[in-house]
This record gives structure tokens, sequence and C-alpha cells, in this order.
């Protein structure tokens, strides 16, 4: 069976030109694989996604390269590497110059700022003493101790603190017993033994010696 543009004597010309146009399909088919391959290494860190996205490019042609654009990573590691960096360095300015980034609406605040001009909302609580700000992580007011309420936990002694005033207090009160054994000894000698009242039940001696004369 003879192809009807041999008719025309362009039998060979169209052999030629088919394998051209074929040899180009191949040619941007295996490109289609490297650009997959070479791409999702540059935004993937995942190898096994990376061989997955090659593997499809491979296999279906032009189909798998399609899908794995629309699916791909919108930036590159080293991009996304270095937007992280500028945004902690960012961030390490605004916390030196006092200023932070508002939780609820984003926007750039000052540290001493009780609500956000921006959105309004509550950013920290005022100290009932003092009236400065207060951050949420404080248990008390450092500009002037006071405590907070509700947050300040009670202060209890520790083992330790107890331990080292109990050996004071034993001290203390074995002064306190010399001082009161002390004004015990001074009452007893200040005494006068004269005023002691006699004992009637004492026994009477008789000299017979004087009777007898």
């Amino acid at each position: 069976m003879t192809f009807p543009l041999a008719i025309f004597g362009l039998d060979g010309l169209f052999n030629m030109v088919a394998q051209l146009i074929l040899l180009a399909a191949i040619v941007i088919w295996l490109a289609l694989v490297w650009y997959t391959f070479t791409d999702a290494r540059r935004r993937l860190e995942d190898k096994l996604l990376i061989r997955s996205a090659t593997v499809a490019a491979l296999i279906f042609p032009l189909i798998g390269t399609v899908v794995y654009v629309i699916v791909r990573p919108p930036e590159y590691i080293d991009d996304r590497i270095e937007r992280e960096l500028e945004m902690e360095a960012a961030a390490a300015r605004l916390a030196s110059a006092d200023y932070q980034a508002c939780p609820h609406c984003e926007e750039i605040v000052a540290g001493q700022f009780l609500r956000c001009p921006h959105c309004m909302r509550k950013l920290r609580d005022a100290c009932v003493a003092c009236g400065k700000p207060l951050d949420p992580d404080w248990l008390l007011c450092p500009y002037c101790e006071s405590e907070i309420p509700g947050v300040t936990p009670s202060r209890r002694p520790s083992l330790r603190r107890e331990f080292e005033d109990q050996p004071a207090e034993s001290e203390r009160q074995h002064e306190e017993q010399e001082v009161a054994e002390f004004e015990q000894v001074a009452e007893f000698e200040a005494v006068d033994l004269d005023t002691v009242p006699e004992d009637d039940s004492a026994p009477i001696v008789v000299d017979h010696r004087e009777e007898t004369r």
C-alpha cells in the first residue's frame, strides 16, 4: 500500500520529515524529563517526591511534566530560606527597636502599647500600681515589684529556707531560756532571809543543867 503523497514524488521527503518530527518529539520529551528532575530538585526537599515527579514525566510524556508544573511549590528552596532569614532579621531589628507585630492584624506596634491602634484590640494589661504595661509572661511587675492579681503565685517558704531558719530559732529560744533562769536566780538572791517566818512545828530544846543548879 502506497501513501497518497507518493503520487507527487514526495515519498522520500515525507519520510525524512516524519523522522525529523519524531526525533524532535523524543528530544523534547527527554528535555521535559530533565527539566522536571532539575526543577523538582530545586523546589523539593524530599527525595521520594523528586523521583516520583521524574518517573511520571518519563512514563507520561508531556502530561507528567504539566501535572508537576501545576502541583509544584511556588518558590525555590534557596529563595524560601533567604526569605525566612530576612524575616528573622527584620523581627530582630523590630525587637531591638522595641517594636513588634500585632498578633491580631500583624501591623507594627510599639512595645509599650496597651492596645493596637489599627485593630483596637487589647495587647497587654497595665500594672494596677504604676500603670506601666505588663508582658503576658510576667508573674509580677518588674517596675514597682507589685503583684499581679490572679497571676502572681502565693509565696511559700522553701525547705532550704526552713532548714536555715531552724537553727536561728533554736538559738533564740535558748537565749530566752537562759535569760529567764538568770532572772529567777536574781529574784531568789534578792529575797531577805530574815523576813522568813519560823516554823512552829520545830522542836524546843530545854537546857536541864540550869535547873539542877
